[in-house]
Protein backbone atom coordinates (compact mmCIF):
# COMPACT_ATOMS: atom_id res chain seq x y z
CA UNK A 1 0.00 0.00 0.00
CA UNK A 2 1.28 3.37 -0.46
CA UNK A 3 0.88 6.74 0.54
CA UNK A 4 -2.36 8.09 1.34
CA UNK A 5 -2.71 11.86 -0.87
CA UNK A 6 -4.89 14.50 0.56
CA UNK A 7 -7.00 14.46 -3.25
CA UNK A 8 -6.76 12.57 -6.15
CA UNK A 9 -7.96 13.77 -9.68
CA UNK A 10 -9.44 11.50 -12.50
CA UNK A 11 -10.52 12.93 -15.92
CA UNK A 12 -13.67 12.08 -16.75
CA UNK A 13 -16.62 13.18 -19.09
CA UNK A 14 -20.24 13.98 -18.86
CA UNK A 15 -22.56 13.96 -22.32
CA UNK A 16 -24.69 16.56 -23.24
CA UNK A 17 -26.54 15.38 -26.55
CA UNK A 18 -23.72 14.31 -29.15
CA UNK A 19 -20.43 16.27 -27.21
CA UNK A 20 -18.69 15.46 -24.18
CA UNK A 21 -17.44 17.89 -21.90
CA UNK A 22 -14.42 17.90 -18.79
CA UNK A 23 -15.50 16.07 -15.63
CA UNK A 24 -13.04 15.97 -12.66
CA UNK A 25 -13.01 13.50 -10.22
CA UNK A 26 -11.39 13.96 -7.26
CA UNK A 27 -11.69 12.20 -4.09
CA UNK A 28 -10.82 12.86 -0.34
CA UNK A 29 -10.32 10.79 1.80
CA UNK A 30 -9.96 12.41 5.33
CA UNK A 31 -10.09 11.97 9.37
CA UNK A 32 -14.03 11.48 10.25
CA UNK A 33 -16.82 10.03 10.68
CA UNK A 34 -16.81 6.85 8.21
CA UNK A 35 -18.86 7.60 5.23
CA UNK A 36 -18.72 7.52 1.68
CA UNK A 37 -20.16 10.57 0.12
CA UNK A 38 -20.98 11.44 -4.05
CA UNK A 39 -21.65 15.44 -4.39
CA UNK A 40 -21.85 17.11 -7.74
CA UNK A 41 -25.14 16.78 -9.11
CA UNK A 42 -25.28 13.81 -9.59
CA UNK A 43 -27.84 11.34 -11.00
CA UNK A 44 -29.58 7.82 -9.53
CA UNK A 45 -27.36 5.81 -11.46
CA UNK A 46 -24.37 8.16 -10.72
CA UNK A 47 -25.68 8.09 -6.80
CA UNK A 48 -25.93 4.20 -6.87
CA UNK A 49 -22.03 3.93 -7.87
CA UNK A 50 -20.83 3.94 -4.52
CA UNK A 51 -22.37 0.28 -3.94
CA UNK A 52 -20.74 -0.42 -7.23
CA UNK A 53 -17.11 0.45 -6.43
CA UNK A 54 -17.52 -0.90 -2.64
CA UNK A 55 -18.10 -4.17 -4.26
CA UNK A 56 -15.89 -4.43 -7.15
CA UNK A 57 -13.08 -3.19 -4.47
CA UNK A 58 -14.36 -6.18 -2.17
CA UNK A 59 -13.80 -8.23 -5.08
CA UNK A 60 -9.97 -7.57 -5.11
CA UNK A 61 -9.80 -7.88 -1.21
CA UNK A 62 -9.67 -4.65 -0.82
CA UNK A 63 -11.84 -2.33 1.70
CA UNK A 64 -12.90 0.93 2.08
CA UNK A 65 -10.88 2.95 4.94
CA UNK A 66 -12.56 3.80 8.12
CA UNK A 67 -12.42 7.70 7.14
CA UNK A 68 -14.43 9.72 5.95
CA UNK A 69 -14.66 9.90 1.78
CA UNK A 70 -15.66 12.71 -0.74
CA UNK A 71 -16.26 12.54 -4.30
CA UNK A 72 -16.89 15.46 -5.89
CA UNK A 73 -17.64 15.44 -9.72
CA UNK A 74 -16.31 18.89 -10.98
CA UNK A 75 -17.83 21.53 -12.26
CA UNK A 76 -20.69 20.64 -9.37
CA UNK A 77 -23.13 22.85 -11.46
CA UNK A 78 -23.29 20.69 -14.18
CA UNK A 79 -25.65 17.36 -14.11
CA UNK A 80 -23.85 14.07 -14.19
CA UNK A 81 -25.60 11.36 -15.57
CA UNK A 82 -24.97 7.50 -16.54
CA UNK A 83 -22.98 4.17 -15.22
CA UNK A 84 -19.56 5.55 -16.99
CA UNK A 85 -18.43 6.77 -13.72
CA UNK A 86 -18.25 3.98 -11.56
CA UNK A 87 -14.33 3.39 -13.26
CA UNK A 88 -13.16 6.88 -12.33
CA UNK A 89 -14.28 7.02 -9.09
CA UNK A 90 -12.94 3.81 -8.12
CA UNK A 91 -9.74 4.98 -9.76
CA UNK A 92 -10.08 8.31 -7.62
CA UNK A 93 -10.70 6.20 -4.48
CA UNK A 94 -7.77 4.13 -4.61
CA UNK A 95 -4.97 7.20 -5.89
CA UNK A 96 -6.19 8.06 -2.73
CA UNK A 97 -5.82 4.96 -0.66
CA UNK A 98 -2.23 4.53 -2.16
CA UNK A 99 -2.98 1.50 -4.48
CA UNK A 100 -2.15 3.61 -7.59
CA UNK A 101 -0.05 6.50 -8.29
CA UNK A 102 -2.04 9.09 -8.99
CA UNK A 103 0.43 10.83 -11.48
CA UNK A 104 -0.41 7.82 -14.06
CA UNK A 105 -3.78 8.96 -14.24
CA UNK A 106 -3.06 12.25 -14.97
CA UNK A 107 -2.79 11.62 -18.92
CA UNK A 108 -5.51 9.70 -18.77
CA UNK A 109 -9.59 10.23 -19.14
CA UNK A 110 -11.41 6.97 -17.81
CA UNK A 111 -15.30 5.75 -18.77
CA UNK A 112 -16.59 2.59 -17.90
CA UNK A 113 -19.34 0.86 -15.29
CA UNK A 114 -17.99 -1.76 -12.73
CA UNK A 115 -19.63 -4.84 -12.12
CA UNK A 116 -19.69 -6.12 -9.14
CA UNK A 117 -17.06 -8.70 -9.00
CA UNK A 118 -14.61 -5.89 -11.27
CA UNK A 119 -15.56 -6.40 -14.51
CA UNK A 120 -15.37 -3.07 -16.67
CA UNK A 121 -18.32 -2.71 -18.79
CA UNK A 122 -19.83 -0.92 -21.82
CA UNK A 123 -21.16 2.50 -21.35
CA UNK A 124 -22.73 4.35 -24.39
CA UNK A 125 -20.64 7.42 -25.42
CA UNK A 126 -17.39 5.64 -25.60
CA UNK A 127 -16.76 7.34 -29.26
CA UNK A 128 -17.58 10.68 -27.55
CA UNK A 129 -14.87 10.13 -24.89
CA UNK A 130 -12.65 8.90 -27.41
CA UNK A 131 -13.09 12.33 -29.56
CA UNK A 132 -12.85 14.46 -26.38
CA UNK A 133 -9.49 12.40 -25.03
CA UNK A 134 -8.05 13.47 -28.68
CA UNK A 135 -9.15 16.71 -28.87
CA UNK A 136 -7.31 17.10 -24.95
CA UNK A 137 -4.42 15.10 -26.53
CA UNK A 138 -5.00 12.27 -23.87
CA UNK A 139 -5.16 8.87 -23.85
CA UNK A 140 -8.97 6.62 -22.70
CA UNK A 141 -9.03 3.96 -20.36
CA UNK A 142 -12.12 2.43 -21.50
CA UNK A 143 -13.87 -1.26 -21.49
CA UNK A 144 -12.34 -3.92 -23.74
CA UNK A 145 -15.70 -4.66 -25.32
CA UNK A 146 -15.26 -0.98 -26.88
CA UNK A 147 -11.98 -0.81 -27.54
CA UNK A 148 -12.08 -1.13 -31.18
CA UNK A 149 -14.89 1.09 -31.61
CA UNK A 150 -12.58 4.37 -29.52
CA UNK A 151 -10.03 3.20 -31.28
CA UNK A 152 -11.03 4.12 -34.64
CA UNK A 153 -12.13 7.56 -33.96
CA UNK A 154 -9.05 8.15 -32.01
CA UNK A 155 -5.60 8.06 -32.32
CA UNK A 156 -4.16 8.58 -28.39
CA UNK A 157 -3.62 5.89 -26.24
CA UNK A 158 -6.66 3.15 -25.69
CA UNK A 159 -6.21 1.07 -22.59
CA UNK A 160 -8.94 -1.34 -23.00
CA UNK A 161 -9.59 -2.93 -19.33
CA UNK A 162 -11.62 -6.42 -19.27
CA UNK A 163 -11.41 -5.68 -15.41
CA UNK A 164 -10.30 -3.66 -12.64
CA UNK A 165 -7.43 -5.69 -12.00
CA UNK A 166 -5.93 -5.78 -15.49
CA UNK A 167 -5.51 -2.39 -15.32
CA UNK A 168 -4.30 -1.89 -11.85
CA UNK A 169 -1.65 -4.70 -13.26
CA UNK A 170 -0.99 -2.54 -16.34
CA UNK A 171 -0.72 0.79 -14.46
CA UNK A 172 2.19 -1.31 -12.04
CA UNK A 173 3.64 -2.75 -14.81
CA UNK A 174 3.46 -6.20 -14.03
CA UNK A 175 0.91 -6.64 -16.74
CA UNK A 176 0.61 -5.22 -20.19
CA UNK A 177 -2.87 -4.64 -21.91
CA UNK A 178 -3.63 -5.41 -25.53
CA UNK A 179 -3.62 -2.69 -28.07
CA UNK A 180 -7.24 -2.61 -29.51
CA UNK A 181 -7.36 -2.80 -33.30
CA UNK A 182 -9.70 0.00 -35.50
CA UNK A 183 -12.94 -1.91 -35.59
CA UNK A 184 -14.33 -2.34 -39.12
CA UNK A 185 -17.43 -1.81 -40.89
CA UNK A 186 -19.73 -4.19 -41.34
CA UNK A 187 -21.48 -4.12 -45.00
CA UNK A 188 -24.95 -3.87 -45.00
CA UNK A 189 -27.53 -6.54 -46.61
CA UNK A 190 -29.20 -5.44 -49.89
CA UNK A 191 -32.57 -4.42 -50.02
CA UNK A 192 -35.32 -1.91 -51.71
CA UNK A 193 -34.19 1.62 -52.10
CA UNK A 194 -36.25 4.87 -52.47
CA UNK A 195 -34.42 5.59 -55.20
CA UNK A 196 -35.79 2.81 -56.65
CA UNK A 197 -39.26 4.14 -56.90
CA UNK A 198 -40.01 6.56 -59.70
CA UNK A 199 -42.49 9.12 -59.60
CA UNK A 200 -44.99 8.33 -57.27
CA UNK A 201 -44.37 11.54 -55.23
CA UNK A 202 -47.03 11.10 -53.04
CA UNK A 203 -46.38 7.45 -52.13
CA UNK A 204 -42.73 8.31 -51.36
CA UNK A 205 -43.91 10.83 -49.12
CA UNK A 206 -45.85 8.91 -46.85
CA UNK A 207 -43.66 5.69 -47.10
CA UNK A 208 -40.88 8.77 -45.34
CA UNK A 209 -43.15 10.16 -43.07
CA UNK A 210 -44.52 6.49 -41.82
CA UNK A 211 -40.93 5.29 -41.23
CA UNK A 212 -39.78 8.42 -39.60
CA UNK A 213 -42.50 8.78 -37.42
CA UNK A 214 -42.79 4.38 -36.96
CA UNK A 215 -46.56 4.62 -38.03
CA UNK A 216 -48.92 2.47 -39.82
CA UNK A 217 -49.14 2.57 -43.79
CA UNK A 218 -52.79 1.64 -45.36
CA UNK A 219 -52.63 1.34 -49.13
CA UNK A 220 -55.65 1.21 -50.77
CA UNK A 221 -57.19 2.66 -54.00
CA UNK A 222 -54.55 1.31 -56.67
CA UNK A 223 -55.65 -0.69 -59.58
CA UNK A 224 -52.24 -2.18 -59.74
CA UNK A 225 -51.47 -5.61 -58.73
CA UNK A 226 -52.07 -5.82 -55.24
CA UNK A 227 -49.41 -8.56 -54.54
CA UNK A 228 -46.70 -7.19 -55.71
CA UNK A 229 -47.14 -3.80 -54.51
CA UNK A 230 -47.37 -4.22 -51.26
CA UNK A 231 -44.79 -6.68 -50.83
CA UNK A 232 -42.10 -4.16 -52.17
CA UNK A 233 -43.35 -1.35 -49.87
CA UNK A 234 -43.33 -3.48 -46.47
CA UNK A 235 -40.20 -4.82 -47.43
CA UNK A 236 -39.06 -0.90 -48.14
CA UNK A 237 -40.47 0.00 -44.87
CA UNK A 238 -39.15 -2.69 -42.45
CA UNK A 239 -35.50 -1.16 -45.00
CA UNK A 240 -36.15 1.77 -43.86
CA UNK A 241 -36.99 0.87 -39.74
CA UNK A 242 -33.81 -1.61 -39.60
CA UNK A 243 -31.34 -0.13 -37.86
CA UNK A 244 -28.05 -0.31 -40.35
CA UNK A 245 -30.02 0.64 -43.49
CA UNK A 246 -28.42 0.92 -46.93
CA UNK A 247 -27.27 4.30 -48.02
CA UNK A 248 -24.49 6.23 -49.75
CA UNK A 249 -21.02 6.15 -48.67
CA UNK A 250 -19.80 9.55 -46.60
CA UNK A 251 -16.79 10.98 -46.15
CA UNK A 252 -15.16 9.94 -42.98
CA UNK A 253 -15.75 13.39 -41.03
CA UNK A 254 -19.49 12.58 -41.98
CA UNK A 255 -19.05 9.04 -41.05
CA UNK A 256 -18.02 9.60 -37.53
CA UNK A 257 -21.28 11.55 -37.44
CA UNK A 258 -23.41 9.10 -38.21
CA UNK A 259 -21.79 6.34 -35.39
CA UNK A 260 -21.34 9.16 -32.75
CA UNK A 261 -25.09 9.55 -33.11
CA UNK A 262 -25.57 5.62 -32.51
CA UNK A 263 -23.21 4.89 -30.00
CA UNK A 264 -24.45 7.78 -27.80
CA UNK A 265 -27.75 6.07 -28.04
CA UNK A 266 -27.71 2.12 -28.26
CA UNK A 267 -23.63 1.46 -28.08
CA UNK A 268 -23.09 -0.77 -24.51
CA UNK A 269 -21.63 -4.14 -26.35
CA UNK A 270 -19.34 -4.51 -28.93
CA UNK A 271 -20.51 -3.49 -32.31
CA UNK A 272 -19.34 -2.90 -35.61
CA UNK A 273 -18.80 0.63 -36.64
CA UNK A 274 -21.60 2.66 -38.32
CA UNK A 275 -19.86 3.93 -41.89
CA UNK A 276 -23.43 4.55 -44.13
CA UNK A 277 -26.14 6.71 -43.46
CA UNK A 278 -29.88 6.03 -43.71
CA UNK A 279 -30.80 6.14 -48.09
CA UNK A 280 -34.16 7.93 -46.11
CA UNK A 281 -32.02 10.85 -45.23
CA UNK A 282 -30.57 10.88 -48.59
CA UNK A 283 -34.09 11.61 -50.28
CA UNK A 284 -35.79 13.83 -47.18
CA UNK A 285 -32.32 15.86 -47.25
CA UNK A 286 -30.89 15.57 -51.10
Amino acid sequence: MGEWRLVALVQTVAYLGLEARSVEVQCQVAPGMPGFHLVGLPDKAVNESRQRVQAALASLGLSLPPKRITINLSPADLPKEGSHYDLPIALALLAAMGVTDAEQLHDLVAVGELALDGRVVGTPGVLLAAIHASGLDKGLICPAVQGAEARWASGVPILAAPDLISLLNHLKGTQVLATPQPGTAQEPARGPDLRQVKGQETARRALEIAAAGGHNLLNSGTTRPLGDVHDFEQELLTRLWAKYPRGPRRPPAAQLDVHRTHTRKFSRHQCHVIKETPSLWLDLYP
